[in-house]
């Protein structure tokens, strides 16, 4: 199959095609909202500090479909993005990768909306702990397959230097898969920390994987001949 993408032109309709099992979450997800709303209040949380306490809300509508819209937007966005790339026929090259990039998005999007109906149902959610696993599975995803990115200008590590150089690219991306996937396996970890410690655990792994991310393009950029 791997051969055949890599003649075939970048296709919409072919992605939306392969995508069936989004569009099925995404689906469940709608009707779960649906059947749930004249059970929702008339303020569903919609937003928790790090000590999981609740310090916003949205109305009954978007408390039941938000998550699912986002997710549908996301996910159009991600399959129309390749038409307007200059490295359109790229996309053929890694579209496994991609498509399960928009998955675990879509994912990660209704993973959130079932947290939400939980909370406004009354149900007991450490919504904390579960957004950091959340959170942390979908970094450990996106390195598993950030080494099979190819040179593009919307998915992966878009620095000045790893978009002036494919080299720079592929090598910065072949390096930083392994960096975001530990973050990930740290922010497992610090979840465990209960919810202050594992915040701050989660952001410092977090923010040392983008500063090596960006930093590792440029030395390589700066060492190419």
């Amino acid at each position: 199959m791997a051969r055949i993408d890599n003649l075939e032109s970048y296709s919409v309709i072919r992605e939306i095609r392969r995508d069936w099992l989004i569009f099925l979450l995404i689906g469940a997800s709608l009707l779960a909202g649906s059947y749930l709303y004249p059970s929702l209040p008339d303020r569903v949380p919609s937003h928790w500090n790090i000590r999981g306490e609740v310090d916003g809300y949205s109305s009954r509508f978007w408390g039941a479909f938000a998550m699912p819209i986002m997710a549908f937007g996301i996910y159009f966005l991600m399959v129309l993005a390749p038409l307007i790339d200059p490295r359109r026929e790229n996309y053929v090259k890694f579209s496994g990768p991609y498509r399960l990039i928009r998955l675990a998005l879509a994912t990660f999007f209704v993973a959130i909306h079932a947290i939400v109906l939980a909370a406004a149902l009354g149900r007991p959610v450490n919504v904390p702990f579960l957004m950091q696993v959340g959170i942390s599975l979908l970094f450990i995803m996106l390195g598993n397959v950030m080494g099979q990115l190819r040179h593009n200008y919307f998915v992966g590590i878009r620095t000045p230097w790893t978009l002036a150089s494919e080299e720079v690219w592929v090598r910065t991306h072949r390096v930083a898969a392994k960096v975001w996937v530990a973050a990930g396996l740290v922010g497992m970890a610090g979840a465990l920390a209960g919810p202050v410690a594992g915040f701050i655990i989660l952001m410092a792994a977090l923010g040392v994987t983008v500063v090596f991310s960006m930093a590792y393009s440029y030395l390589l950029f700066r060492r190419k001949p």
